[in-house]
């Protein structure tokens, strides 16, 4: 009797710490980590959870505190559970009110790495006939060679060049793994047209097709909505130098279940049609400064923008440029991700418009959302939210 009176009473203790720690990790994963927000803004109600009524708030400005390393114009809200258990703090970085022109159009992309990248390695057949990999398992997929025996490599003639002078000699590379610089050696091999190669697959530009996002007052712009990656490694592209151009779109290949559409065009890699620099490239896209016919970009009225938590689900447009001129098309947010650690994956669209159907198939990769603050169509509250890719 007195050994069911012990079981029933542990498991009397046990239940709720359970439950409490159920509902924390619950809480943990729904809480963002980070947010954006216009100076002024009231921190009170910022945030939103589900099970509010179990959080408790605290604000603490850590500005003037040399202490910290956390920039100023930075706020953390600390969350807990009924005040007593802490659950996560958001860091709340707090911007200038801040307006753009809404983008939608196609522009070209130019990009050349910071380095050669090296896409991976391979087989060299010698002059005698035998198979050699010289450089399996001592360079990767996604490094950068930066020097070769002491010269800069910023293009792959660079590399070759080195090569031809090395007179079959090893080689030293001055290799960028992962932000860390080291050397490697490597001995190449003669092959049977009598010149040598180190047996690595390599690559120093690439270009396509994109949406721009925003222009604003200063001519800076953001493109794409994701970061421009490698197609062989998937690794983000280490930036040299990069140029946006004016592009024209040929046609819309629609979009299947599982499938995104894909739009083809040309870009001519010419001076006048040039009309920007790219200066960063990011997980959340491609910025840089709008240089030379920045008045074809600047249409429209100036609108504000908003930052993920300001979303709310219902109708909105998408601005798009898939039909050869620059439209808006009906969509529904069904759902908003605030707290989702995927930068590129925080909406779920359901696109509504027959006509954009019709194009793409449903499945649109570059797109510029406008909604309404409150949902009533007054467009003195219009904002721009949001971009996915447009390859």
């Amino acid at each position: 009797m007195q050994k069911k009176h012990i079981a029933g009473l542990a498991a009397c203790l046990v239940l709720p710490v359970l439950l409490a720690a159920v509902v924390w990790l619950f809480l943990w994963t729904r809480i963002p980590d980070e947010i954006y927000a216009e100076e002024g803004t009231s921190l009170e109600g910022l945030l939103s959870y589900p099970l509010d009524e179990v959080i408790e708030e605290e604000v603490v400005t850590v500005l003037g505190q040399d202490s910290s390393n956390i920039p100023q114009g930075q706020v953390r809200i600390c969350c807990s559970l009924f005040g007593v258990i802490p659950v996560k703090d958001v860091e709340v970085t707090l911007c200038e009110e801040k307006k753009v022109w809404a983008g939608g159009e196609p522009v070209g992309i130019y990009m050349k790495t910071d380095g050669v990248l090296v896409v991976g390695t391979g087989e060299i057949t010698q002059a005698d006939g035998t198979v050699l990999e010289p450089a399996r398992n001592i360079v990767r997929s996604g490094d950068y060679i930066l020097e070769a025996n002491g010269q800069k490599t910023e293009t792959k003639e660079d590399l070759i060049s080195c090569l031809a002078q090395c007179a079959g000699s090893d080689v030293v590379l001055a290799v960028n793994r992962g932000g860390e610089v080291s050397s490697i050696r490597l001995s190449p091999v003669l092959t049977a047209q009598q010149d040598y190669k180190l047996g690595i697959w390599v690559r120093d530009d690439t270009q396509g097709i994109g949406t721009l996002t925003y222009v604003d007052e200063e001519g800076n712009f953001g493109a794409l909505g994701h970061g421009i990656s490698d197609v062989d490694t998937g690794t983000l592209l280490e930036l040299q130098e990069g140029t946006l151009y004016r592009t024209n779109i040929l046609s819309v290949i629609k979009g299947t279940q599982g499938i995104p559409g894909e739009l083809s065009g040309v870009i001519r890699y010419a001076g006048e049609e040039i009309i920007g620099t790219i200066a960063e490239n990011t997980q959340t896209g491609i910025f840089g400064n709008l240089n030379r016919h920045q008045e074809e970009y600047e249409k429209g009225e100036l609108v504000e923008i908003a930052y993920k938590q300001d979303v709310e689900t219902g109708p909105a447009v998408i601005r798009s440029s898939v039909s050869g001129e620059l439209k808006e098309y009906d969509i529904v947010i069904e759902k908003v991700r605030v707290s989702d650690r995927e930068v590129n994956k925080s909406m779920v669209i359901r696109i509504t418009d027959p006509e954009l159907l019709e194009i793409t198939g449903g499945i649109v990769q570059g797109m510029w959302v406008s909604y309404n603050w409150d949902n009533t169509g007054k467009p003195d509250f219009s904002r721009v939210s949001g971009v996915a890719p447009l390859h």
